[in-house]
């Protein structure tokens, strides 16, 4: 299992006003006695409302990659502010990877608290079948493999698409699933809760109408039963996470070993 860095989020969140759930998801512990190096990977929500603090704050992490998991349409919506230190590549997917980002998607037609957690386990179930997502989540590996800086990988809420492509990465470099779902999970408890709570309501409020508060914790929250879906998904189609990852993202032992390279400090 991992250390004290993994296992509190203020060790790993960077408290930024604008952007919400932006952390490290390195220092796990691998099955090989290594440990996912720090001060690599990032992962967050959108940007489109960062303060120029916060702008100062990402340019500081001298970033090299950035892949936005996002759309078209969403990415037209929210834009992503830069500071002038930003020199990252980004990647995108020109087209729509999703008319709606998961939590928005799951909203519509949701009642109530219980139904809420069923769609979004429902949502998460399919996630790993959107060709769009896919072709990105192969790029955000080839990117990590080439070693080239820390990179970030981003959605709308940082959680959903994000959760699913982290966890992915966790296992390719030998994170205990436990320790996996650990990370995920932060989403929960990382930076302002409140702040992502209420950007949430508003957006989710403007589409689909008045939204209780429990379900709206529901929706920009997650739950292990979500990522438990993705995974059970990919297992009963492909007989296991290892053959999805080579056989719909190109991760083979030489990606694998490309990014336990760049990745994994023993």
């Amino acid at each position: 299992m991992a250390d004290s860095f993994s296992r509190h989020s203020e060790s790993r969140v960077l408290p930024l006003s604008g952007v919400h759930n932006f952390r490290d998801y390195g220092g796990y512990a691998t099955k090989d006695g290594g440990r996912v190096k720090t001060g690599l990977l990032y992962r967050s929500g959108q940007h489109g409302e960062a303060s120029e603090q916060d702008l100062q704050a990402i340019d500081a992490l001298a970033l090299a990659h950035v892949v936005d998991l996002r759309g078209e349409g969403e990415r037209q919506r929210a834009p992503c502010r830069r500071g002038p230190g930003f020199a990252a590549q980004v990647h995108v997917y020109e087209g729509e990877t999703a008319a709606l980002a998961p939590h928005e998607e799951a909203a519509g037609g949701v009642l109530d608290e219980a139904g809420a957690h069923r769609a979004m386990t429902k949502l998460y179930s399919r996630l790993p079948e959107r060709r769009p997502l896919l072709t990105m989540l192969r790029r955000y590996f080839d990117v990590l493999a080439s070693g080239e800086g820390a990179s970030l990988v981003h959605c709308h809420a940082g959680k959903d698409r994000t959760g699913m492509a982290v966890d992915f990465l966790h296992h390719a470099l030998g994170v205990h699933p436990d320790d996996a779902m650990e990370d995920f999970l932060l989403t929960n408890s990382a930076g302002n809760i409140d702040a992502r709570l209420e950007a949430g309501r508003r957006a989710l409020s403007a589409r689909w109408g008045y939204i209780d508060d429990a379900t709206i914790r529901v929706l920009m929250g997650v739950d292990a039963r979500y990522l438990e879906a993705s995974r059970k998904a990919v297992t009963e189609r492909y007989g296991s996470i290892d053959a999805f990852l080579e056989q719909e993202l190109g991760v083979d032992d030489a990606k694998r070993d490309a990014l336990r390279l760049h990745l994994v400090e023993t």
